[in-house]
Order: C-alpha cells, then sequence, then structure tokens
C-alpha cells in the first residue's frame, strides 16, 4: 500500500515509517527536517506543511497519518490546521483506505499548554467529521491519543528526576511508552482495523482515569 506520514524524520512518524516499510509498503514521508529513514521503499519530501500552497501532488494515497506537531510554535497552524489541509488534500478521495491523526490525551484532560490542549482538541472534533465523509469509500479514520511518550521532545522531562517522579506518581502504570509501541497502534488502526471509525483511542498508561480516590483502607 501506498502510504503518506507527515512527521518522519524523528519520534513517532519515524518509528511508524520504519514498521510499514518492515511490513513491506510503500512510504511518502513530509518533513521540515532532512530525512532520517533510509529505506528502497521510503521517499522523504523536505516541506513545511504550513506551507500548504507548494506541497506536491501524490496520487492515490491509500493511507494517510497525520503526525507532524509540536509544542508552544504555532500550534494550532501546525498541529491543526496544517492537519486539516493534509487531509483534504491527500485523504478525502475514492482509493482513500484509512487515515489516522495522532492527537494527544491532554486533548481529553485539558492538562498542557493552552494552544496545545486546544489544537489536539481541535483534531478530536475533525477527525469525526473525517470519519463521516470519508465512510462512503469504505474508510476509517480515527484519532490515536498517546500521553506521555519516550521521545526528544519530552527529554526535558524525563531527564528531570524531580519532573519524572511527579510525572510517574501521577501515572497508574508508572511508565511512558516507546515509539515503537505507538508504531504497533498505528499500525493496528490503519491496516487490521476495518470497523472502528471516528473514534479517539486514549494510550497514556491510565493517567487521564487517575481520579486519586482516597479512603480509609480496609483489613
Amino acid at each position: 500500500m501506498k502510504i503518506l506520514i507527515t512527521g518522519t524524520s524523528q519520534g513517532i512518524g519515524k518509528a511508524i515509517a520504519e514498521l510499514f516499510l518492515l511490513q513491506g509498503h510503500t512510504v511518502i514521508g513530509i518533513d521540515r527536517q532532512e530525512a532520517s529513514v533510509s529505506h528502497s521503499s521510503y521517499t522523504h519530501i523536505k516541506h513545511d506543511i504550513r506551507n500548504f500552497n507548494s506541497l506536491p501532488d501524490i496520487p492515490r494515497v491509500e493511507i494517510l497519518i497525520n503526525n507532524a506537531g509540536t509544542q508552544n510554535e504555532d500550534d494550532i497552524d501546525i498541529n491543526l490546521k496544517s492537519l486539516i489541509r493534509i487531509t483534504e488534500k491527500y485523504g478525502i478521495h475514492e482509493g482513500i483506505r484509512s487515515i489516522l491523526n495522532i492527537g494527544s490525551a491532554s486533548a481529553h484532560t485539558g492538562s498542557e499548554f493552552p494552544e496545545y490542549c486546544a489544537s489536539k482538541g481541535g483534531i478530536t472534533a475533525y477527525t469525526k467529521n473525517v470519519a463521516l465523509r470519508v465512510a462512503r469509500y469504505g474508510a476509517t479514520c480515527n484519532s490515536l491519543d498517546p500521553g506521555g511518550v519516550v521521545t526528544p521532545l519530552n527529554e526535558c522531562v524525563m531527564n528531570d528526576p524531580v519532573l519524572w517522579r511527579q510525572i510517574m506518581d501521577e501515572t497508574p502504570l508508572k511508565k511512558w511508552a516507546s515509539v515503537e509501541e505507538i508504531a504497533q497502534w498505528a499500525y493496528f488502526m490503519t491496516i487490521t482495523n476495518t470497523f472502528c471509525t471516528g473514534q479517539s483511542i486514549i494510550i497514556d498508561g491510565g493517567e487521564s482515569i487517575n481520579s486519586r480516590f482516597i479512603w480509609p483502607e480496609t483489613r
């Protein structure tokens, strides 16, 4: 299959691209950084997705994975507006099989930077909109909403022992996801799955359901 993934130069996007390549698919990556994936079935397009008018034509995309994102840097423009434009250009057509948007658990909790939360919350609503529109093609559209993931973007807290301990206190499973684990979810939601659509799949180690109920212990 022909897979288009944004944000493939590092982190989650790179792991997703490598998994699809390992499984024999053709992958096209769009990223404003240089390519970090090397494979005969991989094509890299160095491009800032905010520059929508100069995006190349890529016909017959079968799976679209919107992964490119940022924190505290034009969050609305990059995380939401550009995702919408990419989807409208490459994802809404008869040959599409699946669209997956990489959102965030923060869309459900609100516990992060204001514009970041708003941008990811917008993805949640837009995912439902697209799911309704591509259903006539037999295609699915979902969002994958991770909590903590071990990526370069999060090194500022991962490398701070005090902050890391506080984060683990709020995370029932006492760990963060690896990028490889998120890639496996992405593969399942776009290749294996054919019936779940319009949904936001939260993968956060239980952080969003941690109500911290306090009651005297019983013996």
